[in-house]
Protein backbone atom coordinates (compact mmCIF):
# COMPACT_ATOMS: atom_id res chain seq x y z
CA UNK A 1 0.00 0.00 0.00
CA UNK A 2 1.34 3.50 -0.99
CA UNK A 3 3.36 5.38 1.50
CA UNK A 4 1.36 8.55 0.18
CA UNK A 5 -2.19 7.34 0.71
CA UNK A 6 -3.69 8.06 4.42
CA UNK A 7 -6.13 5.92 6.61
CA UNK A 8 -9.02 7.83 7.96
CA UNK A 9 -7.65 9.41 10.89
CA UNK A 10 -3.89 10.24 9.25
CA UNK A 11 -2.40 6.70 9.97
CA UNK A 12 -0.71 5.25 7.07
CA UNK A 13 -2.20 2.56 5.10
CA UNK A 14 0.88 0.04 5.78
CA UNK A 15 2.60 1.87 9.06
CA UNK A 16 5.34 2.32 6.58
CA UNK A 17 5.66 6.42 7.94
CA UNK A 18 4.03 7.09 11.10
CA UNK A 19 3.34 4.72 14.52
CA UNK A 20 1.23 5.24 17.46
CA UNK A 21 3.59 3.09 19.04
CA UNK A 22 6.75 1.85 19.64
CA UNK A 23 8.81 -0.48 17.00
CA UNK A 24 8.09 -3.86 18.88
CA UNK A 25 10.81 -5.98 18.08
CA UNK A 26 12.25 -8.83 20.21
CA UNK A 27 15.87 -8.57 19.68
CA UNK A 28 18.62 -10.50 21.84
CA UNK A 29 21.80 -9.35 20.50
CA UNK A 30 21.26 -5.63 21.15
CA UNK A 31 22.60 -5.05 17.21
CA UNK A 32 22.97 -1.65 15.72
CA UNK A 33 22.79 -0.23 12.43
CA UNK A 34 25.51 2.60 11.45
CA UNK A 35 23.04 4.81 11.75
CA UNK A 36 22.48 3.76 15.66
CA UNK A 37 19.15 2.15 14.64
CA UNK A 38 18.52 -1.34 16.32
CA UNK A 39 20.01 -3.74 13.63
CA UNK A 40 18.28 -6.89 12.53
CA UNK A 41 18.36 -9.90 15.08
CA UNK A 42 20.00 -12.74 13.09
CA UNK A 43 17.88 -14.72 14.84
CA UNK A 44 14.67 -13.52 13.41
CA UNK A 45 12.81 -10.36 13.85
CA UNK A 46 9.36 -10.53 15.42
CA UNK A 47 7.05 -10.13 17.83
CA UNK A 48 4.16 -11.79 19.62
CA UNK A 49 1.16 -10.45 18.50
CA UNK A 50 -1.33 -11.15 21.40
CA UNK A 51 1.27 -9.52 23.70
CA UNK A 52 1.68 -6.82 21.41
CA UNK A 53 -2.04 -6.33 20.61
CA UNK A 54 -2.75 -6.45 24.61
CA UNK A 55 0.37 -3.85 25.84
CA UNK A 56 -1.11 -1.23 22.54
CA UNK A 57 -4.15 -1.38 24.39
CA UNK A 58 -7.24 -0.61 22.68
CA UNK A 59 -7.33 2.70 21.76
CA UNK A 60 -4.06 2.27 19.81
CA UNK A 61 -3.96 2.26 15.96
CA UNK A 62 -1.86 2.77 12.80
CA UNK A 63 1.49 0.80 12.66
CA UNK A 64 1.67 -1.01 16.25
CA UNK A 65 4.82 -2.42 14.93
CA UNK A 66 7.24 -3.13 12.01
CA UNK A 67 10.56 -4.83 11.21
CA UNK A 68 13.36 -2.23 11.67
CA UNK A 69 17.26 -2.13 10.43
CA UNK A 70 18.39 -0.79 7.47
CA UNK A 71 20.03 -3.83 6.26
CA UNK A 72 16.60 -6.26 5.55
CA UNK A 73 15.05 -6.25 2.25
CA UNK A 74 11.24 -6.38 3.79
CA UNK A 75 8.89 -4.22 4.75
CA UNK A 76 6.42 -5.66 7.39
CA UNK A 77 3.51 -3.89 9.77
CA UNK A 78 1.02 -5.05 12.16
CA UNK A 79 -1.77 -2.04 11.41
CA UNK A 80 -5.09 -1.62 13.31
CA UNK A 81 -7.70 0.08 12.25
CA UNK A 82 -10.59 1.57 14.70
CA UNK A 83 -14.14 0.34 14.43
CA UNK A 84 -15.27 2.56 11.50
CA UNK A 85 -12.08 3.38 10.15
CA UNK A 86 -10.76 3.06 6.53
CA UNK A 87 -7.64 3.04 4.31
CA UNK A 88 -9.18 4.89 1.03
CA UNK A 89 -9.08 3.42 -2.22
CA UNK A 90 -5.67 3.77 -4.02
CA UNK A 91 -3.05 2.05 -6.54
CA UNK A 92 0.57 1.19 -5.23
CA UNK A 93 2.11 1.20 -8.43
CA UNK A 94 5.26 -0.85 -7.59
CA UNK A 95 4.29 -3.00 -4.99
CA UNK A 96 2.84 -6.55 -4.79
CA UNK A 97 1.73 -6.78 -0.97
CA UNK A 98 0.26 -9.57 0.94
CA UNK A 99 -1.62 -8.69 3.56
CA UNK A 100 -2.73 -11.33 6.12
CA UNK A 101 -5.81 -10.61 8.63
CA UNK A 102 -4.81 -11.32 12.38
CA UNK A 103 -7.84 -10.17 14.66
CA UNK A 104 -11.39 -8.65 14.44
CA UNK A 105 -13.12 -8.10 11.12
CA UNK A 106 -13.48 -5.78 8.19
CA UNK A 107 -13.41 -5.57 4.03
CA UNK A 108 -10.63 -5.65 1.93
CA UNK A 109 -11.29 -5.02 -1.87
CA UNK A 110 -8.79 -5.37 -4.58
CA UNK A 111 -9.08 -4.61 -7.94
CA UNK A 112 -13.22 -3.96 -7.41
CA UNK A 113 -13.73 -7.43 -5.65
CA UNK A 114 -14.48 -7.42 -1.70
CA UNK A 115 -12.65 -10.01 0.13
CA UNK A 116 -13.61 -10.92 4.05
CA UNK A 117 -10.39 -9.40 6.25
CA UNK A 118 -10.45 -11.55 9.32
CA UNK A 119 -8.14 -14.33 11.12
CA UNK A 120 -6.26 -16.17 9.21
CA UNK A 121 -7.45 -14.51 5.41
CA UNK A 122 -4.63 -14.30 3.36
CA UNK A 123 -4.41 -11.97 0.26
CA UNK A 124 -1.80 -10.98 -2.46
CA UNK A 125 -2.73 -7.25 -3.55
CA UNK A 126 -0.68 -7.47 -7.38
CA UNK A 127 0.58 -4.21 -7.56
CA UNK A 128 -1.43 -1.71 -10.01
CA UNK A 129 -4.33 -3.12 -8.69
CA UNK A 130 -6.81 -0.26 -6.75
CA UNK A 131 -7.28 -1.31 -3.09
CA UNK A 132 -8.89 -0.25 0.19
CA UNK A 133 -9.70 -1.53 3.48
CA UNK A 134 -12.08 -1.05 6.04
CA UNK A 135 -12.69 -2.32 9.54
CA UNK A 136 -15.78 -3.96 10.76
CA UNK A 137 -17.61 -2.58 13.76
CA UNK A 138 -14.85 -4.12 16.45
CA UNK A 139 -12.11 -2.87 14.21
CA UNK A 140 -9.22 -5.00 12.23
CA UNK A 141 -5.55 -6.08 12.91
CA UNK A 142 -3.86 -7.19 9.89
CA UNK A 143 0.11 -7.75 8.55
CA UNK A 144 1.36 -6.22 5.70
CA UNK A 145 4.43 -7.71 3.64
CA UNK A 146 6.61 -6.06 0.75
CA UNK A 147 9.17 -5.85 -1.08
CA UNK A 148 11.60 -2.54 0.85
CA UNK A 149 11.43 0.62 -0.93
CA UNK A 150 15.02 1.67 -1.40
CA UNK A 151 15.60 4.81 -0.19
CA UNK A 152 17.19 7.93 -1.63
CA UNK A 153 21.21 7.49 -2.55
CA UNK A 154 23.06 10.56 -3.27
CA UNK A 155 26.09 9.42 -5.83
CA UNK A 156 28.38 10.79 -7.38
CA UNK A 157 28.45 11.00 -11.24
CA UNK A 158 29.87 9.01 -13.55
Amino acid sequence: MADSHKQTGSTEPDGSERSDRLDRSDRSDGSQEPDGTPGPDLSGDGVAVEALLREAGADAAGALWRLTGTERQLDANVVRLRPGAAVAAHVEPDLDVLVLGLAGQGTLRCAGVEHTLEPGALRLLPHGAERAVAAGAAGVVYLTVHRRRPGLAVRPRP
